[in-house]
């Protein structure tokens, strides 16, 4: 099926808007610790980005708005961007009660240009969110045009080779690299496994040569890149936490990369 015979977007946006009950109401992005002053942002994204204080960072693919608000506490001015309606109202109602000033956006992130006109120091973007795209140039074009010249892009994503098993991780089940639509139904949610939904969702896979290759292409310049043998989030079957906050498949320890990131500068 060619992806432009799904409506992937429609689709999408139900599943995700589907899902935030569950994820406000879970240990996994514990909501409550956050109001209380917690960051959400992990130390692999937070040695790329530094000092951010006074600085425009535009963060792609917000979900409720943990991250971009973590920004905004660190003294950003933050515009996050979602899909999910629902999403953004829940991340606008944070914001409120946090007494923040980041803004908020409910959007397609390939029509963005229609909805925002201003550049950033920054692009934001991590954990979970490529796959839920079709095409990367397209996305590497968005970085591009909301950057300043010499703004940097900071980006954390969950490995290729991780996609490419089937949920319990006992086989190879889909391609390494982008072979099309992946069409699926999920019983729970990565945040709640035992949650009382099911989502059917439309994904893609991107090996490391179409990311890369994406951002190369808008003449951005690739100042780091690094792959990393854990995950900082819980969020797959048959892990281990063999470190504070640091969690690995279980049968795979430290012989597969889980989570890679880039900097890159306009």
């Amino acid at each position: 099926m060619s992806d432009n015979k799904i409506d992937y977007i429609q689709i999408n946006k139900h599943s995700w808007n589907n899902r935030v009950d569950a994820h406000i109401h879970s240990e996994f992005y514990d909501v409550k610790g956050f109001k209380a002053g917690n960051t959400s942002l992990k130390s692999i994204e937070l040695e790329l980005l530094g000092d951010v204080k006074g600085l425009s960072i535009l963060h792609l693919q917000c979900h409720f708005g943990q991250d971009s608000l973590s920004l905004a506490r660190m003294g950003a001015n933050v515009t996050g961007v979602d899909l999910s309606d629902k999403a953004i109202k829940t991340a606008q109602e944070l914001n409120a009660e946090l007494h923040l000033n980041a803004e908020f956006i409910c959007c397609d992130i390939y029509d963005l240009p229609q909805h925002l006109n201003k550049q950033f120091d920054i692009v934001f973007t991590s954990y979970g969110t490529i796959g839920w795209l079709p095409d990367l140039d397209k996305w590497a074009h968005i970085i591009h045009h909301f950057l300043k010249p010499k703004g940097k892009f900071i980006f954390v994503e969950f490995h290729p080779v991780i996609w490419m098993y089937d949920d319990n991780f006992e086989g190879v089940a889909y391609n390494y690299f982008n072979a099309g639509p992946i069409i699926e139904t999920e019983s729970g949610t990565y945040a709640d496994k035992n949650a009382n939904i099911k989502s059917e969702y439309i994904g893609w896979n991107h090996d490391l040569g179409e990311v890369l290759g994406a951002l190369l292409a808008q003449k951005l310049q690739i100042q780091s890149f690094h792959e990393f043998d854990y995950s900082p989030y819980s969020c797959f079957n048959n892990t281990i936490e063999f470190e504070p906050g640091k969690f690995r498949i279980e049968k795979f320890g430290n012989k597969i990369p889980m989570v890679y990131a880039i900097k890159a500068i306009k």
